[in-house]
């Protein structure tokens, strides 16, 4: 079924070069064809695949494998989603919600997976477009969330939130995060945000320290569209990120316009995957009595 992969790695990753060699081990056991983001001191080569930019690693490929953490898994996804082409996880430590294998699984887990046992799941994905005297700036996506936060400042911001034109409130505090199910276990839960199944098709807006303590998380349908006006008097006292990406400088007056993208990102599970399970694990919720 995957016989075309793609492989986007982390770099600076002490744990990279044995796990990204365990990866390609399984991969000429299934003849399979690969390409990879390059990674400075490793020689793609020696390692037994090509090299290739963004663009490579996703043309013509069946899958794609993100060796790294939830942070490169995002940066995979963002890459493939418009392609259709599915997203597997190695995930090389730490909290990692998205990247479901761990170095010690990758032999026996990618095998299984590339004989076609697996659990397909689809992801929805966020536009942010910012808008200036109703013109289009830039148009960005994210799987996670997106952020508009004060920036270089300790003074609070203003926003005006509209949810499909309608007002939904002014606020000022550090910012807002609008996030997926997938991102409801990033910033939005350290922000107090709810844990969101993943087959919910809803939007969580969290308030960042907002200067009332009325102002609680809201959970809307992911159809809507939301438009958060930045009331700020001073030009630099905000930014916006796409899972965690700096995007370009806001000025007052400016509307990030947050829709639903028609596309989403197909991941990639080992049989048996459980959200539930991996929630335990992550946030040590203990052992299922079973």
């Amino acid at each position: 079924m995957f016989r075309r992969i793609g492989i986007v790695a982390k770099q600076g990753d002490a744990a990279l070069r044995h796990t990204l060699q365990s990866v390609l081990e399984v991969l000429a056991r299934h003849d399979a064809d690969v390409v990879g983001t390059p990674v400075v001191g490793l020689d793609a080569a020696a390692l037994g695949y090509r090299e290739g930019d963004d663009q490579a690693v996703i043309l013509d490929r069946d899958l794609i494998i993100a060796i790294g953490g939830d942070g490169t898994l995002l940066r995979a996804g963002r890459l493939a989603f418009a392609h259709h082409v599915p997203v597997l996880g190695v995930n090389l430590g730490r909290l990692g919600f998205l990247a479901d294998l761990s170095p010690q699984q990758v032999t026996i887990g990618l095998d299984a997976i590339l004989a076609g046992r697996f659990i397909a799941e689809d992801r929805f994905i966020l536009q942010c477009e910012i808008l200036r005297d109703g013109q289009a700036l830039s148009v960005h996506h994210a799987m996670n969330d997106i952020v508009i936060q004060r920036w270089h400042t300790a003074h609070l911001i203003t926003l005006n939130t509209y949810v499909d034109g309608r007002f939904v409130h002014t606020q000022r505090s550090d910012g807002m995060i609008v996030s997926t199910p997938t991102g409801s276990t990033a910033y939005s839960l350290s922000g107090g945000g709810p844990i969101l199944d993943p087959s919910l098709q809803a939007v969580v807006l969290v308030p960042i320290c907002p200067h009332t303590l009325t102002n609680r998380p809201l959970v809307i349908g992911s159809n809507a569209r939301v438009e958060i006006d930045v009331a700020s008097d001073n030009a630099g006292d905000a930014r916006v990120t796409a899972d965690g990406n700096p995007l370009p400088n806001l000025a007052p007056g400016d509307r990030i316009c947050i829709t639903r993208h028609v596309d989403s990102v197909r991941l990639i599970h080992p049989s048996g995957h459980d959200h539930f399970a991996t929630l335990r694990a992550k946030l040590h919720w203990g052992r299922s009595p079973c």
